[in-house]
């Protein structure tokens, strides 16, 4: 049995992603990576353009078939990725592929294949149009307002709802890109071949672009709902409490660190020192699920969910001297 080639990490080479899986070119756009990186590595590079690292490498694992550490995903930073992958469908390559067809099958017969093919296309982007404009106008608003606090819990909408309604819309590609290689007469031009492989490209595109939606993004806003459920306050009626519940704003470091236990302490200070997941569970000698959950646990406690974040509350509250920080590369 082939095995399954090591995840990318942040230490590779942007440019060595890139040879290796072309189609990460695409997530470099939506991410809002430009070229021009030289032989820069991947945390390099995303720290320059303000890119979380983990959220990244998730993506570029996940379409390479690679290991995927979703842990370390911050659904802001998928959900940009995804706002910017619908606006490179709906108004760059479908537009793109209509305009191929157009100059190359024959639409001057109203009878004729060319135009039901033309038309197959148009009833098909704008299947694509309404599924993406549901997410823009429903799901990631959702999602936001869960990020920020300030989702009132009273809409009945959760995110499961979407994965359960979640179609996928790439097979009509290639139930497209059939008809013409089979049936449309004077097959073989280069315009209409040039169509053809961009059908073929955007097929593939789109079915990755639904399975991180699901693979990634509905899980890691699974786990954000169950976080925000778990602190909900309590109703003043409930408690006898008039005023108004303690935020973590209000709460002192001091009173924070109180909260976190030994291990969790340990945690920070592996992560303030750079260690991956699995470098910190075999230095621990614990299990990489423990790891991910005292992660979890660390992140509701302090409201701190990136890796830099945590590395200056190390600092500042005197878990680890500055000396103890690997310099960047």
């Amino acid at each position: 049995m082939k095995e399954k080639p090591e995840a990318y990490s942040p230490t590779d080479k942007l440019r060595g992603l890139i040879a290796d899986n072309a189609q990460l070119l695409m997530a470099l756009s939506r991410f809002g990576i430009p070229l021009g990186f030289g032989d820069k590595t991947v945390e390099e590079v995303c720290g320059r353009h303000g890119i979380d690292t983990s959220t990244f490498l998730s993506v570029a694992n996940f379409m390479g078939g690679r290991p995927v550490d979703d842990s370390g995903v911050l659904p802001g930073a998928l959900m940009k990725y995804l706002i910017k992958a619908h606006d490179y469908f709906l108004n760059f390559q479908l537009p793109m592929i209509r305009r191929k067809l157009i100059e190359a099958v024959d639409i001057s017969d109203a009878e004729g294949l060319g135009l039901l093919i033309l038309r197959f296309f148009d009833d098909f982007a704008a299947e694509v149009r309404r599924h993406m404009e549901v997410e823009n106008r429903k799901v990631f608003p959702y999602v936001q307002a869960l990020l920020d606090g300030s989702h009132s819990g009273e809409s009945s909408f959760r995110i499961i709802d979407f994965s359960r309604n979640h179609e996928a819309i790439a097979p009509k590609m290639k139930e497209l890109k059939d008809i013409i290689v089979r049936y449309y007469p004077g097959a073989g031009t280069d315009m209409l071949n040039s169509a053809l492989f961009d059908i073929i490209i955007c097929e593939t595109d789109l079915t990755l672009h639904c399975e991180v939606e699901d693979r990634l993004f509905v899980p890691v806003v699974k786990h954000y709902e169950e976080e925000a459920a778990r602190k909900a306050p309590v109703p003043d009626s409930a408690n006898g409490n008039n005023g108004s519940a303690q935020t973590s704003a209000d709460t002192t470091d001091a009173e924070k660190i109180e909260a976190l236990s030994e291990r969790e302490k340990e945690i920070i200070v592996n992560i303030a020192k750079g260690l991956s997941n699995k470098e910190i569970a075999d230095r621990l000698c614990l299990s990489v699920h423990t790891v991910t959950t005292h992660r979890r646990n660390i992140s509701q406690k302090l409201s701190i969910h990136t890796p830099a974040g945590l590395t200056i509350f190390a600092i500042v509250n005197h878990l680890i001297p500055p000396d103890e920080i690997p310099k960047p590369r």
